[in-house]
C-alpha cells in the first residue's frame, strides 16, 4: 500500500475523530477494557494477600498508579512517540532501534535480541489472552447458577474454538460491532463500580499513594509478590503502541484519558469498595459489583468484550509475524488478506492452527482463569520490559535526548518493569513456565533462522563469483543468446545469482536482456521508493524492488515502476530464475548441530520465494541444489 493511503487520525477532518475513537475502544482497548474480571481476583487469590481493609485499599491503589504512571505516562504521553514512520509496535520500535545502530553492530546485535524478546514475549500473550479472558468471562455462571460450573470449561472451549474458526474470513466485516460493543462493556463496568463505590466511598482514599507504600511495608515479601497481581491491570498496554498506525495517537489517546480510564478506575474501585464491605467477595469480586438481576446480561457482554480482545491479540500476532518474516527473523509463510479495503486486515493459515491449539493447551492443562492468571503476568511485564530497553534506545540514538533525561527516566522505567517481571517469576511453579516456555523456544526458532541466512549467505559467496568479474568474462567470452528477457533473483546483488551461473553451465545460453532482482525490505513500514536501479550494462540490469516490513511484497507490480526510468518488462516474454537450496546440517563451524537441523527443516517448510513475491508459476525456472551449513 502506499504512503498516501496511510490511515492516520491527526489528518483527519475534525468529524471523523468520534467514528475512530469509537473504533479504537474496540480494537486498541480489549485487554485493558476486559482485565477487571481477573485482576483484583489473582491479588487476594492463592498468589496475593489477605482481603483486610488495609491490603484492599493498598492493592487499590497499586492499580490506580499502575494505570496512571504505566499505562497513561509511559505508553500514551512517552513511547506512542516513537512511530516509526505512522506504524508502532514491538516490531516497529525494534527497527526503528536497530537502524539507529547501524554503525555499532555490537550494540545493533544486543538491541535486536532484545526485540526479538519482547516479540517472542508477545507470542506468549497472544496464547494466554484467549484462554484467561474467555475463561474469566465464562465463570461467572459460578455464581449466577452455581449448577452450571461444570459446563464453564466446554464453553470456554467452544467459544475459542468458534473465534479462530472465523479468522479465515477477517474481521472487517465485524469490525464494526466492535467499538459499541466494547463502550458498553467499558460504561457497563464503570457504572456497577461507581454504584458499588458508593457504598463505600472510602475506597477512595486509595487514590493515596501512601497506601501503596504501606501495604509493601505491612506485608514485606508478600506484598512484593502481589506486584505479580497488580501487572494484570496493564495487560493490554502493549496495544495502544501496537495500533498506532491503524488509528492515529489522537484518537487513541482521547479514548483512553475521556472513557477506558476513567471507566477502568470506577470499575477497579467499585470492586475494592465491595470487597471492604465483604471481604468473601475476593473469588468473583467483579462479579459481585453485579446486581444478581443483571448477572446474566453482564455475562454475556463480558463474553462478547473478550472475543473482541482475543481477536484483537491474534489479529496483533498475524502482523508481528509478517513483521518479523519481512525483517528476516522467522521463515516465509502463506499470507492471506481478508479484506480489500482495510488495511492490515490478514490471516494466517500456520500461525492461526499453532495458535488454536496452543490456547486449547493452556485451557485444558490449567483448566481456571486463576491458575492461567499465573502464567499471564510474565508475558505481560516480559514485552514491558524489552519495550523500555528499545525505547531508551529511541530516546537516545534517534530523538537525541540528553543523558540527564535519558538515564534517570530509563532507570525509572526498568525499575517499575523489573520489579513487575521479578514479581512474576515467583510463579515459575505454578503456571510462569508456560510463557516463558513458549518465549524461550519462538526465540530460538527466530534467532535460528537469522543465523542460518547469514551462514548460508556466507556459504553461497564462497560457491559464487563477484558479479563484476563474472560480467566481464560474459562479455570476452559471450555465450549464444536467445530472444526474450531474463530475471535472476538474488538476495546478495555483489555476487553472481547461482540460478545464473547453473543456466550458463548447463544450457549453455543467455538471454537477449538479463537482469539481477534483489528485494529489499525496510526498517520502516512502507518504502517511499518502489524500485531502484543502481547500475545497468547495455543488456544487463541490477535492479532492488523496495518494501516496506508493512508491506507485501508484489515483484511483478514493483518492474511496473521500471517503466519510469527507462527499463520496460512485457511479463510474457520474461521468465524468472531463482535457486532453491535443500539444506542438510553438515560439520561445518557455525551452529550448533541441532540448531542446523532445525534451520533445514524450517527451510523446507518455508514458503518459497516465488510464491511469497507473487511471481507467475509459468514463468518461473527453479533451478535446485543442496547446501550444507
Amino acid at each position: 500500500m502506499r504512503n498516501d493511503e496511510h490511515i492516520s487520525a491527526d489528518s483527519k477532518s475534525s468529524p471523523a475523530l468520534p467514528g475512530l475513537m469509537l473504533a479504537a475502544l474496540g480494537v486498541v482497548f480489549g485487554d485493558l477494557a476486559t482485565s477487571p474480571l481477573y485482576s483484583l481476583q489473582e491479588a487476594f487469590g492463592a498468589h496475593g494477600v489477605r482481603p483486610t481493609p488495609a491490603n484492599v485499599l493498598g492493592v487499590v491503589s497499586l492499580a490506580f498508579w499502575a494505570l496512571v504512571g504505566v499505562v497513561s505516562l509511559k505508553y500514551v504521553l512517552l513511547i506512542m512517540r516513537a512511530d516509526n514512520k505512522g506504524e508502532g509496535g514491538i516490531m516497529a520500535l525494534l527497527a526503528l532501534a536497530r537502524s539507529s545502530l547501524m554503525e555499532r553492530p555490537q550494540r545493533r546485535h544486543w538491541v535486536v535480541l532484545a526485540g526479538l524478546t519482547g516479540a517472542a514475549m508477545f507470542f506468549g500473550d497472544s496464547v494466554i489472552t484467549p484462554a484467561v479472558s474467555v475463561l474469566s468471562a465464562v465463570e461467572g455462571l459460578e455464581i449466577a447458577a452455581p449448577a452450571l460450573a461444570p459446563w464453564v470449561l466446554p464453553l470456554s472451549v467452544a467459544i475459542v474454538v468458534g473465534l479462530f474458526a472465523l479468522q479465515r474470513f477477517g474481521s472487517a466485516r465485524v469490525g464494526g460491532w466492535f467499538g459499541p460493543v466494547m463502550l458498553s462493556w467499558l460504561l457497563a463496568a464503570g457504572v456497577l463500580g461507581f454504584f458499588a463505590m458508593l457504598r463505600q466511598p472510602q475506597i477512595l482514599s486509595a487514590m493515596n499513594p501512601l497506601h501503596a507504600w504501606s501495604f509493601f511495608a505491612r506485608n514485606g515479601f508478600a506484598g512484593f509478590t502481589t506486584l505479580g497481581a497488580t501487572v494484570l491491570v496493564l495487560t493490554g498496554a502493549e496495544a495502544l503502541y501496537a495500533d498506532l498506525g491503524h488509528f492515529g495517537a489522537r484518537p487513541i489517546r482521547l479514548a483512553w484519558t475521556t472513557i477506558a480510564l476513567p471507566c477502568l478506575l470506577l470499575s477497579y474501585f467499585g470492586q475494592g469498595a465491595v470487597l471492604l464491605l465483604d471481604p468473601t467477595a475476593a473469588t468473583r469480586p467483579f462479579y459481585r459489583t453485579v446486581p444478581h438481576w443483571a448477572l446474566f446480561p453482564m455475562i454475556g457482554l463480558a463474553t462478547a468484550a473478550t472475543v473482541i480482545a482475543s481477536q484483537a491479540v491474534i489479529a496483533g500476532a498475524y502482523s508481528m509475524v509478517r513483521a518479523c518474516i519481512q525483517l528476516g527473523y522467522l521463515p516465509r509463510m502463506r499470507v492471506l488478506h481478508t479484506s480489500s479495503r482495510v488495511r492490515g486486515q490478514i490471516y494466517l493459515p500456520l500461525v492461526s492452527g499453532l495458535l488454536l491449539l496452543l490456547v486449547l493447551a493452556a485451557m485444558l492443562g490449567f483448566r481456571s482463569s486463576g491458575a492461567l492468571a499465573a502464567a499471564f503476568g510474565i508475558a505481560v511485564s516480559g514485552t514491558m520490559l524489552t519495550t523500555t530497553i528499545l525505547i531508551v534506545v529511541v530516546m537516545r540514538r534517534v530523538w537525541g535526548w540528553g543523558w540527564p533525561v535519558v538515564v534517570p527516566l530509563g532507570l525509572a522505567m526498568l525499575a517499575i518493569d523489573l520489579a513487575f517481571f521479578g514479581a512474576n517469576l515467583m510463579k515459575l511453579r505454578s503456571g510462569g513456565w508456560f510463557p516463558l516456555l513458549l518465549g524461550a523456544l519462538a526465540l530460538v526458532v527466530m534467532t535460528t533462522w537469522r543465523r542460518g541466512r547469514e551462514l548460508l549467505t556466507q556459504r553461497n559467496r564462497r560457491d559464487s563469483l563477484p558479479l563484476g568479474p563474472c560480467l566481464v568474462s560474459l562479455r570476452d567470452h559471450p555465450p549464444t543468446r536467445v530472444a526474450g528477457t531474463a530475471l535472476f533473483l538474488t538476495n546478495d546483488p555483489e555476487y553472481a545469482p547461482q540460478a545464473l551461473l547453473h543456466n550458463l553451465k548447463h544450457n549453455r545460453v543467455l538471454h537477449e536482456r538479463n537482469a539481477l532482482l534483489t528485494v529489499e525490505i525496510l526498517d520502516e513500514p512502507y518504502a517511499r521508493e518502489r524500485v531502484r536501479i543502481d547500475a545497468h550494462d547495455a543488456d544487463f540490469h541490477r535492479i532492488c524492488a523496495r518494501f516496506g516490513f508493512a508491506e507485501t511484497p508484489d515483484v511483478p507490480a514493483a518492474l511496473e515502476a521500471c517503466r519510469e526510468q527507462g527499463l520496460d518488462f512485457d511479463l510474457m516474454e520474461t521468465t524468472f530464475f531463482t535457486s532453491r537450496e535443500d539444506v542438510i546440517a553438515g560439520d561445518r563451524t557455525g551452529m550448533a548441530l541441532w540448531r542446523d537441523q532445525l534451520f533445514a527443516l524450517l527451510t523446507r517448510n518455508a514458503l518459497p520465494a516465488t510464491s511469497f513475491f507473487q511471481i507467475p508459476d509459468n514463468r518461473l525456472i527453479e533451478i535446485g541444489r543442496r547446501v550444507a551449513i
